[in-house]
């Protein structure tokens, strides 16, 4: 009867051979073992050498994080859901951090925060994998913010424009279109080189699914990633989600790309946080939140910059949305992430039931930034725009009480009133530059003071393609070159003048 050695030969040749030259030595296995688990999160016992933000492997192939060391405990955070982890289950440390998959694969994906795909499609071969906390660009890497970013939104582009590197809030209370106005500026990318990842942090599926559909039937799906933290997954998958986003648009800003960052939204991010941090014991200090969170998020938005020509002049524009609690902007997180952005996009309520859409405050609305990247065209044309409109609403005020108004007053709130009807607009049509320089063009002439204001969302719907019948020229040369010479406004206002008097003439027949 053959020995096991030779049965072994005969089934894997050459195994003789490779076990004469195996020689067995010891190797040392830390291992640890589970105190408490349950809500997102474990208590570990032994594993002395685990660094801050290992990965820890628990049984089932459950992954932690390891957020919080202490000589007796590590507390970990579940990157999934815990499953069959018990007290008294042995776990090991990988030696590793989490790292996300980058790279053109992942456009027109949508994953966790894990980079594992939840669309249904084939298994994702990425280029490398990068860690998912990554040191912000330092200043000597960074050049000034002075490309725009255009959002198709005229309120935005003409009154608060963004700039590529930028950061800029989007903010207000529940259900006033932050993150319709967020999308949008998504969808008016189908036609820039910018990449889009929109983030979704504790987000309801159906949320996220109606903004998969609007970008699948509006924009550049295939040129866009979406990184789903929904409030179904487990808490760390939903605490990781923005680093893991930002990571995926780091690489095609090193590349030399452009690329934008929507966060919808860090206010359930920040939520999170305290309930990992609640759960953990750690010090809670003002809303019971950790002394930490305005740590967690100012190195996370830091990450947006412009890069300078040695680093190869790409972008990484960052759009954070926040909620907030009855328009409350001194609340804890609203002041935080303030004070970390350049700016912030304020959308009122009562604008938002009033039926002004987007409603835009733009007495409590600021870019800091993106002034210095505005095209030569729309910054001449909007120079005055803010200001008119903000007297205009200070003015309105007095109309409800039926008092008598000069001349004067009566034509600055007709003039207002045209200016809000102009800078409203409808959900997934963002406007291209030359549209929007156009608007504004006959708005500043007075062209469209003798169009009656119930007409102007008509003539504002037909103007696009009149103008691209009758001066296309002038159109390319304004998005060509961001500039509005003599030539091109004749061009433009000629045109413009005469669609504007046909309305006229028919509400004058009527």
């Amino acid at each position: 009867m053959p020995t096991l050695i030779e049965a072994l030969d005969s089934w894997l040749p050459g195994a003789r051979e490779r076990l004469a030259r195996f020689t067995p030595e010891p190797r040392l296995e830390l291992v640890g073992r589970v105190e408490h688990v349950g809500d997102g999160i474990a208590i570990v016992s032994g594993l002395p050498d685990t660094r801050l933000d290992e990965l820890l492997l628990f049984p089932g192939d459950v992954l932690g994080l390891a957020v919080e060391l202490a000589p007796d405990r590590i507390g970990c955070v579940l990157l999934d859901e815990a499953g069959s982890v018990g007290a008294g289950n042995r776990i090991h440390g990988t030696g590793s951090v989490v790292r996300m998959p980058v790279g053109p694969a992942l456009l027109g994906r949508v994953v966790d925060a894990m980079g594992r795909p939840l669309d249904g499609g084939p298994r994702i071969a990425p280029e490398r994998l990068d860690p998912v906390e990554r040191p912000a660009p330092a200043i000597i890497d960074r050049d000034l913010v002075s490309e725009p970013l255009f959002t198709g939104i005229a309120v935005v582009d003409a009154m608060f424009p963004i700039g590529r590197g930028q950061r800029e809030l989007i903010i207000g209370d529940r259900i006033t279109g932050k993150t319709a106005l967020a999308v949008d500026a998504i969808i008016h990318q189908r036609t820039s080189d910018v990449v889009c990842v929109y983030v979704a942090i504790g987000q309801k599926a159906s949320t996220v699914r109606r903004v998969l559909e609007s970008v699948r039937s509006h924009g550049a799906f295939e040129r866009c990633i979406f990184v789903v933290g929904q409030a179904e997954a487990a808490p760390g998958l939903q605490w990781l989600a923005p680093y893991a986003g930002f990571t995926l648009a780091e690489y095609f800003m090193e590349q030399g790309g452009h690329a934008l960052v929507v966060l919808d939204d860090l206010s359930k991010h920040a939520a999170i946080h305290r309930q990992l941090a609640l759960l953990l014991r750690q010090p809670v200090g003002r809303e019971a939140y950790p002394g930490d969170v305005f740590h967690l998020h100012a190195r996370l938005l830091e990450r947006a910059a412009k890069l300078g020509p040695a680093r190869g002049g790409g972008s990484l524009t960052a759009l954070p949305i926040a909620e907030t609690q009855g328009g409350n902007l001194s609340a804890y997180i609203p002041t935080n992430l303030i004070s970390i952005t350049d700016g912030q996009i304020y959308l009122d309520t009562k604008l938002f039931h009033g039926g002004q859409k987007p409603a835009v405050d733009v007495g409590r609305s600021v870019s800091r930034v993106g002034g210095k990247a505005q095209p030569p065209a729309m910054q001449g044309l909007a120079e005055r725009l803010r200001l008119e409109y903000a007297q205009f609403l200070e003015l309105e005020v007095f109309t409800r009480f039926g008092a008598l108004l000069d001349e004067r007053t009566r034509h600055a709130i007709e003039r207002g009133r045209r200016i809000r009807a102009i800078l409203a607009q409808t959900r997934e049509a963002p406007l291209p530059l030359g549209a929007q320089v156009a608007q504004l063009l006959a708005l500043s002439e007075g062209i469209l003071d003798r169009v009656p204001l119930e007409r102007l969302p008509a003539l504002k719907a037909r103007l696009g393609a009149w103008l691209a019948e009758r001066a296309p020229a002038a159109l390319a040369r304004v998005e060509s070159t961001g500039k509005l010479d003599d030539e091109t406004r004749a061009a433009l206002l000629a045109p413009i003048d005469d669609l504007a008097a046909s309305f006229h003439q028919r509400e004058g027949h009527a």
